[in-house]
């Protein structure tokens, strides 16, 4: 007993620090201690699925059939594009640029909504959404919902409850945002009332696990954090994360940030020939300017957006086999969580859309029987144990390697107590000989062929 009074008063000591830490607001904000997180989300492994391409019905309880697949995979986290009513109206003002561009000539936009609190006719019934988290909970997965509150459709159900709860200018006239949607007003104390609980009944009653909020960066941070309580008081494990980028976000609201940084720069060193150092350059000052403990993203190459109405090809087209894998290698051994795309596990190139299925908007699950697909399957199920396995890999530190090509080839360790894990990332497709600096000074060679990599 003797023994441990001198710890038990060490660890106390820290708690409080980090308390003290946490409620300063006066400290800057790289002094400030984030909010801890549930393990499931920090050590998870998430896979976002776009409905309309995921299966060739679109539907929630054909999704809901290919959960063992997931869980098989050794993904944990399942993320669902919207699945809530969407806004049919047909008069194009209110269109996006993109929605237009898309040519699927379809008002039903899942992040143009007019009923948040049903499930959309075109994915099944509400209770099919509550059978589908129930289903993935069987499996050991959590269910993460997308939640659309910067804006709504031209008729939605809410601006007929309360015409104050969107933004309108001094005539009246309902003011819309960057994509021509109507914006929601947050100085309505009623709108916030809605939407805490639209989230509060998803957890309550249907049992999901968190949310992923659009354009969160856009919507009062104090919304989060308000929501962050009331949601815990449900399910004290609830995750969420925003797409988004604001500094203070793991304060007190949110889990886990967009990577968009860190996946920007990661497409410029593939497709551009952008240096590889720049992207632990950038994991660097990220870091700086954030809360300890703050600088928690999701890491990703392709989603919804990045795979969307022809801006440009799949990246796996781009990079072929060997240069997405060489990505997927990189975002499962980062700090954060790595996300996968509806697909990946397939080495799928088929274009996706949010806005219909036409033109062949449907993944190729054909491709995985091919050897290229196998493979993919086999590489994801190596990447998703070893970060179950390998504890470093998501409570560790990263400590960034000298290497003698460095526009070539990402270095870095993984590090916890004595335990490390040595990561080498060849992100060109040539081969490329390099020596890498450790920690005391050694060197290790390797001679890497194109796009290879090496983990151990």
């Amino acid at each position: 007993m003797k023994k441990l009074f001198p710890a038990l008063i060490c660890l106390f000591s820290l708690f409080c620090t980090a308390f003290a830490l946490a409620e300063d607001d006066s400290l800057p904000l790289n002094q400030r201690q984030a909010k801890p997180s549930p393990k499931w989300v920090t050590e998870g492994v998430i896979y976002q699925i776009n409905p309309r391409a995921f299966t060739p019905e679109g539907t929630l309880k054909a999704a809901e059939k290919k959960l063992p697949d997931l869980a098989d995979l050794g993904v944990t986290i399942v993320y669902l594009c919207p699945v809530f009513v969407a806004d049919d109206d047909m008069n194009r003002d209110f269109w996006s640029p993109r929605q237009k561009a898309s040519k699927m000539e379809s008002p039903l936009n899942p992040y143009r909504m007019k009923d948040f609190y049903h499930v959309d006719p075109e994915y099944g019934t509400d209770a099919d959404l509550k059978d589908y988290v129930a289903a993935a909970h069987k499996l050991g997965l959590k269910v993460m919902l997308d939640m659309v509150f910067f804006h709504c459709g031209p008729t939605a159900v809410l601006i007929d409850k309360n015409p104050n709860f969107v933004n309108r200018d001094k005539d009246g006239k309902i003011i819309t945002g960057a994509w021509k949607y109507p914006t929601l007003n947050y100085g309505c104390p009623e709108l916030r009332e809605y939407l805490h609980q639209n989230m509060e009944m998803w957890v309550r009653d249907y049992g999901v696990d968190g949310f992923r909020m659009d354009v969160g960066d856009r919507i009062p941070l104090d919304f989060w954090e308000d929501a962050r309580v009331r949601l815990e008081k449900i399910n004290p494990e609830v995750g969420m994360l925003s797409e988004g980028t604001r500094m203070p976000d793991q304060l007190k609201a949110f889990d886990l940030d967009y990577g968009f940084p860190q996946a920007s720069t990661l497409r410029k060193i593939m497709d551009h020939g952008l240096s590889a150092k720049e992207f632990s350059k950038l994991k660097l000052l990220f870091k700086s300017n954030r809360p300890i403990g703050g600088d928690r993203v999701i890491h990703y190459v392709e989603n919804h957006d990045l795979s969307n109405d022809d801006y440009e090809n799949r990246s796996e087209k781009r990079w072929g086999e060997k240069g997405m894998n060489a990505m997927l290698a990189l975002i499962f051994t980062m700090d954060g969580t790595p996300m996968l795309y509806c697909g990946q596990e397939v080495c799928d190139k088929n274009r996706h859309s949010i806005f219909g299925s036409k033109f062949g908007c449907k993944v190729d699950w054909a491709n995985g029987s091919t050897d290229e697909g196998k493979r993919r399957q086999e590489l994801i199920r190596t990447l998703a144990k070893m970060r179950k396995d390998r504890p470093e890999m998501t409570a560790g530190e990263i400590v960034w390697l000298e290497n003698s090509s460095d526009a070539d080839v990402i270095t870095f360790l993984r590090k916890l107590g004595d335990r490390q894990t040595l990561v080498v990332i060849n992100v060109r497709n040539k081969a490329v000989p390099v020596d890498v600096t450790l920690p005391d000074g050694s060197q290790k060679h390797f001679d890497l062929a194109e796009y290879q990599f090496v983990i151990e």
